[in-house]
């Protein structure tokens, strides 16, 4: 499925090429410790410009979650899930909104652990997530 391309820039392209190594990477305040997505050139809570970006393990949880039945635009396939999915090392600021792919993703439900993959389109790798077994 084509998806639309985000505009890569200076502060967010590390996020969105990340997964070309296999990682998932969040940015986190260097002074205060807050996690920060979508990225930021400043920390919200500290105005700190000392943010980095930090590996995770791509593990998390689903934290809500709905089958859309309808194609917002030409050539998506329907039915797919979008879902928004706490990760485990993240404090619950964060929450990666995304699509969960794969064996029995029209039966996940909140609650449900699961694990990052990567959709490669042009020069962006997509953080998507699987049901974790």
């Amino acid at each position: 499925m084509a998806r639309p391309l985000p505009f890569l820039t200076p502060v967010n392209r590390f996020y969105w090429e990340a997964g070309q190594d296999g990682v998932l990477k969040i940015q986190q305040c260097q002074e205060c410790s807050l996690w920060i997505n979508p990225p930021q050139p400043i920390c919200r809570n500290c105005l700190s410009e000392n943010v980095a970006p930090q590996t995770v393990s791509g593990k998390g949880t689903i934290f809500s979650v709905t089958v859309n039945h309808q194609a917002w635009q030409p050539g998506l396939e329907v039915p797919y899930v979008i879902a928004r999915v706490k990760l485990d090392e993240v404090d619950d600021t964060v929450l990666l909104t995304t699509n969960i792919v794969g064996e029995g993703c029209l039966e996940a439900k909140i609650g449900d652990p699961v694990r990052v993959l990567f959709e490669h389109q042009d020069d962006v790798w997509f953080p998507l997530f699987e049901l974790a077994k």
